[in-house]
């Protein structure tokens, strides 16, 4: 996995096999932004069969990739076919919003690191989340790290907020459950990670270290 470019850490991707092993209701395996193919990967060898939405268009690639560029998501498309080589993976080359028409029935596991300012990543936790059936998964990447997918998540209704491993946090659908006083206790860490963020983009990466960024890690994930 970690030869695979990406932003999964391996404890994360722990946490994703775990859940993509263990019994879940029926329905497909979905994942909402596959980058290069290293979650892609994880949930294949877990879950068997998985759908992969990404549009590879070289937009919300990282922290400082937002717009699109073609190259850039051509390149990414090249490998992430390359590193599924021979997996039971399908691949759907649209926007998550496109996408909806092209994955029948309920889904099971829900996968979600598209796109992260907080308009398209509400739209992917409401539109496919209510997909999910009750005791059915989700797994929302930067998940109290990114402005705009934690304020999204405070939009969402009927899921139980089980726990996160770095920024990606565990969902189980319980319907008309909410999590919000659980996931406020995540504020102060998601506080953390947003002066970080600030730190390393003002070229002070020595103080955000000493709030607890990795050395040589890029970004609080």
């Amino acid at each position: 996995m970690t030869e695979i470019e990406g932003w999964l850490t391996p404890a994360q991707a722990a946490r994703l096999e775990a859940c993509a092993s263990r019994p879940r209701p029926e329905g497909a395996v979905v994942e909402i932004g596959s980058f290069r193919g290293r979650s892609t990967v994880v949930l294949a060898r877990a879950a068997g069969e998985v759908i992969a939405i990404d549009p590879h268009a070289g937009s919300d690639r990282g922290p400082q990739e937002i717009a699109a560029d073609a190259g850039r998501g051509d390149a990414d498309y090249e490998a992430f076919h390359a590193n599924i080589a021979g997996l039971p993976i399908r691949h759907i080359r649209k926007f998550s919003a496109d996408a909806l028409g092209d994955v029948s029935g309920p889904i099971s596991l829900l996968y979600v690191d598209g796109a992260h300012r907080f308009g398209p990543a509400r739209a992917d936790l409401r539109d496919w989340g209510r997909r999910v059936p009750p005791g059915g998964t989700m797994l929302v990447h930067d998940s109290f790290s990114s402005i705009g997918v934690t304020l999204a998540l405070f939009t969402v209704r009927g899921w139980r907020y089980v726990g996160r491993t770095g920024s990606l946090a565990e969902f189980r659908r319980s319907p008309g459950a909410t999590s919000f006083g659980r996931m406020a206790l995540e504020l102060p860490w998601f506080a953390r990670n947003v002066a970080i963020k600030v730190l390393v983009m003002a070229g002070r990466r020595a103080w955000a270290e000493r709030l607890g960024l990795a050395p040589g890690a890029p970004w609080p994930y």
